[in-house]
């Protein structure tokens, strides 16, 4: 499976985007794709995820609310929208891919996914 992540850029506090992560390679209803991000000199940090069998989404504290992780019918891409944004949003927001077993192992763990994208810069000044 290839990830290709788009849609960063910059905005001001309060502003939107709307990331896509597009997908190349067999996927199927096993398949969990999570949004996480990164800043320099930290952890990465698991956003948002779904779970393709039924749709299955879970939220960090962070963005809940503020964030909305969806995907086409038909599979992929996956979309991350971006509300609300804060200065504190802003870092670098990787795609990732892997097959769990049901929704409760798909956790928000960067360990846990197989495949990645490059990332997609987020800049939100103050």
């Amino acid at each position: 499976v290839q990830l290709v992540e788009s849609g960063g850029g910059s905005v001001q506090a309060g502003g939107s985007l709307r990331l896509t992560c597009a997908a190349s390679g067999y996927t199927d209803s096993s398949t969990c794709m999570g949004w996480f991000r990164q800043v320099p000199g930290k952890e990465r940090e698991g956003v948002a995820r779904i779970y393709f069998y039924d749709d299955n989404t879970y939220y960090a504290d962070s963005v809940k609310g503020r964030f909305t992780i969806s995907r086409d019918r038909a599979g992929t891409p996956v979309y991350l929208q971006l509300n609300s944004l804060k200065p504190e949003d802003t870092a670098m927001y990787y795609c990732a891919a892997g097959r769990f077993g049901g929704a409760s192992l798909c956790i928000l763990s960067a360990s846990s996914y197989e495949y990645w994208g490059q990332g997609t810069q987020v800049t939100v000044s103050s």
